[in-house]
């Protein structure tokens, strides 16, 4: 039975963001952090607002992508009853102005944030999301913006309570969704978001001390079991939507297909005896930066224990036998 666990905790440094790049995009955050308050104090005093990092920065959950992309999700709060201010596709017009030319890339106005991209360098390019919310002392939740629609009631910071909640002394629940975001990344297509992942994996965690492989088999099968009893993801925080109700049926024939040839290749892999085809099986779903064991070098043979010790060594020519 293989055993993989150091090959995904391997993985995980691989799909790990550098540290150098979390200081850049740290850097460029509070640069623009500054020209965002700025620009509000100069234009629309009567609109304080203030920053709470939330998603997967937040929560330690970021990766890698496979194109080297990542990004954070920084939200803005302006301290105002909504019913007394601009609409929300309004204030979010006013932070693309206000992080116009901070890049040389055009800022998108999306519909839940204002998105702006730093070019790549060479680490790989990112990009920082602004979702904009109101929230007075009296509110009991945020409100977020929508382009071109009415506000939604949503807050980041009672999801990261929650999740803090989770048990996972040892890191494992977090390594486990790092995994499977790397895996939807993997995936040619559209694939869950890392919110949907991440309630899934932590409302079907399974513990295995020691064996992140068995780990991922054993909480993938469970949500592959829930999910094919209902498909159904229910957020655990404001608003309490369901996170699935938006993906149709083609998308969930999709994604049920791709989750079970992983758990077909998963359960292979934990029953090898060979470490080399153990890892093959799951690189295969986990992609470019999971390791592969070395395949084993026969030595029954001259030819194997040439290339087992090599052939510059003065006890081995290739042409006569060991005494």
């Amino acid at each position: 039975m293989a055993n993989t666990n150091k090959h995904f905790l391997e993985f995980d440094v691989k799909t790990s963001i550098p540290a150098s790049k979390v200081k850049l995009m740290n850097d460029k955050r509070e640069k623009a952090r500054a020209k965002i308050k700025n620009w509000f104090a100069e234009n629309h005093p009567d609109y304080p607002i203030s920053f709470w990092i939330q998603g997967s920065h937040k929560n330690s959950l970021n990766i890698r992508t496979k194109d080297d992309d990542c990004d954070q999700d920084d939200g803005i709060y302006v301290d105002r009853d909504p019913d007394d201010s601009v609409v929300g596709t309004t204030l979010q017009e006013w932070i693309l102005e206000a992080i116009k030319d901070i890049t040389s890339e055009d800022a998108e106005h999306k519909d839940r944030c204002v998105r702006n991209y730093y070019k790549p360098y060479n680490m790989g390019s990112y990009h920082i999301d602004y979702p904009s919310y109101y929230k007075t002392e009296e509110m009991d939740h945020p409100m977020l913006t929508v382009k071109d629609d009415d506000l939604e009631e949503s807050d980041p910071k009672e999801f990261t309570d929650w999740l803090g909640e989770q048990t996972d002394d040892k890191g494992q629940l977090r390594r486990l969704i790092r995994y499977m975001k790397a895996w939807c990344d993997h995936l040619e297509g559209d694939m869950l978001n890392g919110l949907t992942l991440t309630v899934l994996a932590c409302n079907n965690y399974v513990v295995q001390d020691g064996r992140d492989d068995k780990a991922l088999y054993y909480t993938l099968l469970a949500i592959y079991r829930g999910l094919d009893n209902k498909w159904e993801c229910i957020m655990p925080a404001t608003p309490g939507d369901d996170l699935l109700e938006r993906y149709d049926s083609t998308f969930q024939s999709n994604f049920m297909n791709a989750l079970t040839n992983l758990l077909n290749d998963a359960e292979k892999a934990l029953d090898e005896e060979s470490k080399h085809e153990a890892t093959k099986l799951w690189k295969k779903h986990m992609g470019k930066r999971y390791p592969l064991e070395p395949k084993p070098v026969s030595v029954g043979s001259r030819a194997g224990l040439g290339s087992l010790v090599g052939n510059n060594k003065p006890y081995f020519d290739g042409t006569r036998r060991l005494s």
